[in-house]
């Protein structure tokens, strides 16, 4: 049986909760970690990506307790003849809560609020050795149309 799942915008003091479930990504290699020296960072991200019109993190809750985070960009380009497009990141969800049908009530959320704003598309990006969540958002409709390509700067 599924949880019952609440998604809603972070708030600040979600932040090391946030951390806590990005240092539990082996995979990512992004350097994340639930220290509290590692806390001004993220705070520093947190309110960087708050005061943006074009951003939203979001979080995850069951029975009150954050198990998962994801975050949606809108950028408006000029091919498309001008159109709109949401861009999901940063998907995670903590390793005890995954299997639950959490992410994919997080992906809907997405997909929803992109049709309430009248966006033509809906894109994600997902490290190539994860196989298993490229299955996930396959199921859930997504499809392996692009190669994206990364420069790590530091």
């Amino acid at each position: 049986m599924n949880p019952e799942v609440t998604i809603r915008i972070a708030e600040e003091t979600d932040v090391p909760a946030i951390a806590a479930i990005f240092a539990t990504d082996i995979l990512g290699g992004h350097g994340d970690a639930a220290d509290p020296e590692a806390l001004p960072d993220y705070l520093a991200a947190f309110h960087a990506i708050t005061a943006s019109d074009n951003e939203t993190l979001y979080v995850a809750l069951v029975d009150g307790t954050v198990v998962a985070t994801f975050q949606t960009f809108v950028t408006t380009t000029m091919s498309g003849r001008g159109s709109s497009s949401m861009i999901i990141e940063a998907v995670h969800t903590h390793p005890d809560a995954r299997g639950q049908g959490i992410g994919a009530e997080m992906i809907r959320f997405c997909i929803g609020k992109a049709e309430r704003l009248g966006l033509r598309l809906v894109q994600l990006t997902s490290n190539a050795t994860r196989k298993d969540a490229h299955r996930f958002y396959e199921r859930l409709g997504f499809a392996p149309s692009h190669i994206g390509f990364k420069m790590k700067l530091k």
